[in-house]
């Protein structure tokens, strides 16, 4: 059963912010807390002339301090560390397999200790099936005023997995949820020289109540959870970061498949983790 929260440390302030977030977010669970500091030596050494018991004093010190503070913060959550020699994405998405939910800094230092940065991160993503949130240094527990989770929606795939985590997460913290999705028109609409707009409110319609379907079984399996739903034509990522202003959460689904071009989320999780003021949980589904 996977019943614990799993947060990147590093020794950063964003690694910082996403270890307060996950700690928040295993006590609203009720379950454990695991700190995790990746140690990929000797492949990339921070400094010329840092010896290995150098780079397991930095962890040992990194993953202490990060305990330390969350005990004072939450006295009675349980916490563990662990601290693996691996490349930090292998590493990560492998702590994540019995975890409920991975957290990461949205940056980091770069190089050794600097597994949260970008690409690695986007990595990690890629290589679990897991659900992950990406915390900033802004989302920080302590200084982030964000309430409420927003939740893309598309009406062509199957999201339950995205739905479930969006709604469950909604009931957990007692806020409002708030699902949007986009949509464009039919390419062959293009062609049309006389275009109908009625053609286009028709078409918004149609989507609504497809939108309007698939949220009434999560309804009423939540009936708890103040549920809203926003319809635009336009880019879906577009829309999501504009909605993530002012939100605690931002949940996004990526399909589950692996590029030969390396990590890759789709267009529109890609966009929100780019782009969004709050805190993203991306869920992966068929």
């Amino acid at each position: 059963m996977k019943n614990h929260v799993t947060v990147g440390v590093d020794g950063s302030a964003e690694s910082r912010a996403a270890a307060r977030w996950a700690a928040r977010e295993a006590v609203l669970r009720q379950v454990p807390l695991r700190l995790v500091h990746a140690v990929d030596w000797p492949l990339d050494p921070v400094l010329p002339g840092l010896g290995k018991q150098d780079v397991d004093r930095w962890a040992d010190q990194a993953l202490t301090e990060t305990a330390q503070e969350l005990h004072r913060r939450h006295p009675r959550l349980e916490i563990t560390a662990r601290c693996p020699t691996a490349r930090p994405a292998a590493a990560l998405a492998a702590e994540a397999a019995d975890a409920a939910l991975l957290v990461l800094g949205s940056r980091g230092l770069g190089g050794l200790v600097g597994f949260l940065i970008g690409s690695v991160a986007l990595s990690t993503v890629v290589a679990t099936d897991t659900p992950v949130v990406l915390v900033r240094t802004a989302d920080d527990p302590d200084t982030g005023s964000g309430t409420g989770i927003v939740v893309g929606v598309d009406i062509h795939e199957a999201c339950d997995r995205v739905l479930a985590f969006a709604f469950e997460e909604a009931a957990r913290r007692g806020c409002p949820l708030r699902a949007v999705h986009g949509w464009k028109m039919p390419p062959a609409f293009s062609y049309v020289p006389l275009f109908d707009p009625d053609n286009e409110r028709e078409i918004g319609q149609s989507v609504t109540h497809m939108v309007d379907d698939m949220l009434l079984p999560w309804r009423h399996k939540f009936p708890g959870v103040d549920v809203t739903h926003s319809v635009f034509r336009g880019t879906a990522g577009e829309r999501l970061v504009a909605a993530s202003r002012g939100a605690g959460l931002v949940v996004v689904g990526r399909r589950l498949r692996r590029s030969p071009l390396g990590a890759h989320v789709g267009p529109v999780a890609h966009a929100v983790l780019h782009h969004a003021s709050a805190p993203v949980a991306v869920i992966a589904h068929d």
